[in-house]
């Protein structure tokens, strides 16, 4: 036997270091706090909620919990529309709730990472509401991005920027004296003011913050648009097409976004987080351009940023390939793990994603008369996830994915909240933010004892509770657990053991080998069988997403399999 022993003292001295950080191999768990659990019975998902289901969590098989955000705010975009970064929502609790959520969560073993939301805050924020009541120019303006409009008399905006959730990213203020006065930027919602950057004060805020809550025992931090906040200096126009619209040339961003004043940033906040007991992390809500990625993640910087091109990877060996090869690159390039997601609070579950044509182009929520293959989805997101957590680096799964939950379309419009519904009458996300079911039989799937739910949760999220899958042999909440649990045994999350492609498989079958595990996943819409005398065709199977016979793989469907 061959044991890896390090080169050097310095190198023994690393290797310790990265197997204390946790977040480098973690399975983290995204909570979207007004849709996990309801402990009052009034509708709305809280954080004694959270904390009652922190052993579910647990068992699951995580290493972590990510929780949207839980500050005071009028909720106008879900949370993100943050009012006060040190408190929490009547809606969600008290600070004291918070408090037992964290200390729970660490004697059940789970970190906690809280979200962050440094781009904008609130047009509630007390600080933006001085900043309305005071004069051009004055300090109070200056915590924001205010500026005077064109034309004659500043009646049209400083620029030609769009808001993210559609429309000029621009509104015009009345004055105290009541005459039409400058223009602050949004690059989301009207409600939802961008905080200037380039005041000092702005910086001493947040890092306020971040004491705040690392005081209180939050593990790390989950950057929200952490590509925003700088933007680009004289606030220039975009470029437009033909048709007048901001032209973003593929795989580009928005002029507002991605500016190297951001990274001074995340050199700010690093060493805080360092100065902290434990490894206190941060992770990054980034899309940019690949090739941009490693200058946000060092040593100096922050510690890993969202990977969206697995996410966004059409179903396909060359595509999904592709999507674990460039990540695993761009990691080695930064000496950082990449990571992992499928959902999120912001996209189409994969559950309904894949139950779509391959070249299927997704718009802004999932439309009525846009009708997923259920069926054909859920076989294939469950063998995307097995593909995911067969990879190295971390994993960020999002509540209610291990229950195979599909995405909702059919929710009344006057029940929609997302602001790009509001603003554009897209579908918006409401779709993946449904509350989640927990027992088959209890009002509102047991979400809420009264049967209250924010929005409404269709009939079909009962047979998917959890109660109904706990236990139940095949089940996806099932396949989680044992793929979950195999994972950490077999120290899956670690780069120790390289990711090696199989060259001799079957057209339309991809094969990912770490040491005496692979995975294969067959993307195709008939069963594969191995060829005869193949390595793998008597493997034993560990996990399957679908029910397997030697050498013989399922349409649609993923192995874990072991050789010896």
């Amino acid at each position: 036997m061959t044991l890896h022993t390090p080169a050097t003292p310095q190198a023994a001295e690393h290797e310790t270091r990265e197997a204390q950080q946790w977040w480098r191999d973690a399975v983290v768990y995204q909570v979207y706090p007004r849709s996990f659990a309801d402990s009052d019975g009034d509708g709305m998902g809280d954080l004694p909620g959270v904390t009652a289901r922190l052993p579910y969590l647990r068992d699951l098989g995580v290493d972590a919990i990510w929780l949207s955000p839980f500050y005071t705010s009028p909720q106008h975009d879900g949370g993100y529309d943050v009012a006060d970064y040190t408190d929490v929502d009547p809606r969600f609790g008290s600070l004291a709730d918070a408090d037992e959520m964290i200390t729970r969560a660490h004697e059940l073993g789970l970190k906690v990472i809280v979200d962050v939301v440094p781009n904008h805050s609130s047009c509630d924020h007390v600080l933006f509401q001085q900043a309305l009541a005071a004069a051009p120019g004055s300090p109070e303006r200056d915590m924001y991005m205010f500026a005077e409009g064109t034309g004659t008399d500043g009646e049209l905006p400083p620029n030609n920027w769009t808001s993210i959730f559609h429309g000029p990213a621009w509104t015009r203020v009345t004055e105290a004296d009541g005459t039409p006065g400058q223009w602050y930027l949004h690059i989301f919602d009207t409600s939802q003011p961008d905080w200037n950057w380039e005041n000092p004060r702005v910086h001493e805020l947040f890092q306020d913050v971040l004491r705040f809550w690392l005081d209180r025992g939050a593990d790390g931090f989950r950057v929200d648009v952490a590509h925003g906040m700088i933007k680009p200096e004289g606030l220039p126009d975009a470029t437009v097409n033909a048709e007048g619209l901001i032209d973003i040339p593929e795989g580009e961003v928005p002029v507002y976004f991605d500016n190297d004043g951001v990274l001074d940033i995340y050199r700010e906040w690093r060493p805080i987080l360092d100065s902290y007991e434990g490894e206190r992390m941060m992770v990054l809500e980034a899309w940019i351009p690949e090739h941009r990625l490693p200058l946000y993640i060092g040593a100096e910087k922050a510690h890993q940023s969202f990977n969206f091109g697995f996410l966004q990877a059409r179903w396909g060996v060359e595509t999904m390939r592709a999507a674990i090869e460039k990540p695993l690159a761009l990691a080695d390039a930064v000496g950082s793990p990449t990571t992992w997601v499928l959902s999120n609070h912001d996209v189409i579950r994969h559950a309904s994603r894949y139950g779509f044509a391959p070249d299927y182009r997704f718009g802004e929520g999932l439309r009525r008369d846009e009708v997923p293959d259920a069926e054909l989805g859920l076989r294939r997101a469950r063998a995307a996830t097995l593909l995911m957590l067969s990879l190295p680096g971390s994993a960020y799964l999002y509540q209610g994915e291990e229950l195979g939950l599909p995405e909702v379309s059919d929710i009344p419009d006057e029940l929609r909240e997302d602001p790009s519904h509001l603003r554009a009458g897209v579908p918006g996300r409401d779709g993946c933010r449904v509350p989640l079911p927990w027992e088959q039989d209890a009002p509102a799937f047991g979400f809420s004892s009264t049967g209250e739910s924010w929005l409404p949760q269709p009939a079909e999220f009962g047979p998917l509770a959890a109660d109904a899958q706990q236990g139940v042999e095949g089940s996806t909440l099932e396949m989680y657990r044992t793929a979950l649990g195999l994972r950490r045994e077999l120290t899956l999350g670690r780069p120790e053991q390289p990711v090696v492609f199989e060259e001799d498989l079957p057209e339309g079958v991809l094969g990912v080998t770490r040491g005496a595990l692979t995975v294969l996943v067959n993307t195709t819409s008939a069963a594969v069988s191995l060829p005869a005398g193949h390595r793998l065709v008597d493997a034993e199977v560990l996990v399957a997403s679908a029910e397997t016979t030697p050498g013989t793989l399922p349409a649609d469907s993923a192995a874990w399999v072991r050789v010896g």
